[in-house]
């Protein structure tokens, strides 16, 4: 009996240290995951430099004319008011943003235009944010970066934010990647994240919903991990949590038995 005790002890604890080494490297391919996003998305945002966003043209606006790049010129120097003299604006190519085309109702598709001078589009987007836009068959037509999915979809989570922001007509503006800076009055405020935008407006007594912060893969395997109860990586009480396999082991320690001694006539 004893030994069958023992035999499943050592199963334990080598079964703890396996998944000890595993929860280790996961950690450590999340790290070097996290780091490889952040340098893909670098790169991503380098390759649309040259590239702004068209928002508010209807669906087939370009069908009368030869090619989409030939409808954005026409369209940017009569809503900038640019003269065929003052800039040339060098469109490498344009088109609609990827997908079927919407319903009727719903908004129109964004073109993608992308310029052979970075200096041209950020000219461009200055006289666009200056204007406020513009008005184009009677649709406001709006010009902004094109940004990487990902942080078009950050930029997106300060949407109540902005919202509340207008309706108390507080000064705002988002900034690269993800960022929003906002006036109150003498005092200027940047917030890295939505999680922080929502929890100072609602101390400073905004009607604006709280985001809690998502828990990171990280976070979640730091609270499913196991720590190590011996010497090595990762030992020591700053370490230490909660060891399942420790309980088994005193249970299977309680059932062992020591042999009865047999005594001589």
């Amino acid at each position: 009996m004893n030994t069958r005790l023992d035999e499943a002890e050592d199963r334990i604890e080598k079964a703890e240290e396996r998944i000890l080494t595993m929860e280790d490297a996961v950690t450590e391919i999340t790290k070097l995951q996290i780091k490889l996003e952040e340098k893909l998305m670098d790169l991503e945002s380098r390759t649309r430099r040259e590239n702004i966003r068209i928002y508010g043209v209807p669906e087939a606006a370009e069908r009368d004319s030869a090619s989409m790049g030939d409808f954005v010129e026409k369209l940017l120097r009569e809503g900038l008011a640019l003269s065929q003299d003052e800039l040339d604006l060098h469109i490498e190519r344009a088109h609609r943003s990827l997908g079927p085309q919407p319903p009727s109702d719903a908004p129109p598709r964004s073109i993608i235009v992308k310029f052979l001078s970075f200096k041209t589009k950020e000219l461009l987007l200055r006289k666009a944010w200056q204007k406020r836009g513009f008005t184009w068959n009677g649709k406001q037509v709006n010009l902004d970066h094109d940004y990487p999915p990902l942080i078009l979809k950050k930029r997106r989570e300060y949407a109540d934010v902005r919202k509340t922001l207008k309706e108390q007509q507080i000064p705002f503006q988002t900034l690269f990647p993800a960022r929003l800076r906002v006036k109150y009055g003498d005092e200027t405020k940047i917030y890295n994240t939505v999680v922080e935008a929502t929890e100072d407006m609602s101390s400073r007594g905004y009607a604006v919903r709280v985001v809690k912060s998502p828990e990171t893969v990280l976070e979640q395997l730091k609270q499913l991990t196991w720590s190590r109860v011996r010497g090595g990586p990762g030992s020591g009480p700053a370490n230490k949590r909660r060891d399942p396999a420790a309980g088994y082991r005193e249970k299977l320690r309680a059932f062992k038995r020591t042999s009865p001694t047999h005594k001589e006539n």
